[in-house]
């Protein structure tokens, strides 16, 4: 019997149409599953230290606010705002992935913001007054700079 150009053969237990759809559902979604574990872990296992998309920006070009927030960083507070030193998700996976928990976000003021503004740094390491690296955004998340002396 041919079904939809397709051969099939009767089972007696069920329609021939029903057991050739659930097949092809079965296998498209095993192939479909397979297919993007092994491409998302591919990109992701390959992720470079510094993603090309991080530029680098010195201590001393960054805004006075953030230069501010970066000392708060090294000396371990005070913080003005609730949030800052909670942990940082990276979902946006523009820094270098890391395990949960390793990069910590903090707020750099934006003058004339009602709330806390686009504005951050990112520090991933331990302990937080002497991180690894430290991320400066001013578009809240969307780009990256790495943060050097």
């Amino acid at each position: 019997m041919i079904f939809q150009g397709y051969p099939v053969f009767w089972t007696g237990l069920v329609s021939s149409g029903v057991v050739l759809r659930r097949a092809m559902r079965k296998w498209g979604v095993t192939i479909v599953v397979t297919s993007g574990l092994a491409a998302g872990m591919g990109v992701y296992a390959r992720a470079p230290e510094v993603p090309a998309s991080v530029l680098l920006v010195t201590t001393a070009t960054l805004p006075q606010e953030a230069q501010v927030t970066h000392q708060r960083i090294l000396s371990g507070g005070p913080f003005p705002y609730e949030k800052d030193g909670t942990v940082f998700g990276n979902r946006e996976r523009l820094l270098p992935p890391r395990a949960r928990g390793h990069y910590r976000e903090y707020t750099v003021k934006t003058p004339g913001a009602a709330n806390r503004g686009a504005r951050r740094i990112v520090c991933g390491g331990s302990p937080p007054t002497r991180p690894e690296a430290c991320y400066y955004t001013d578009d809240h998340y969307a780009s990256f700079r790495r943060i050097v002396q």
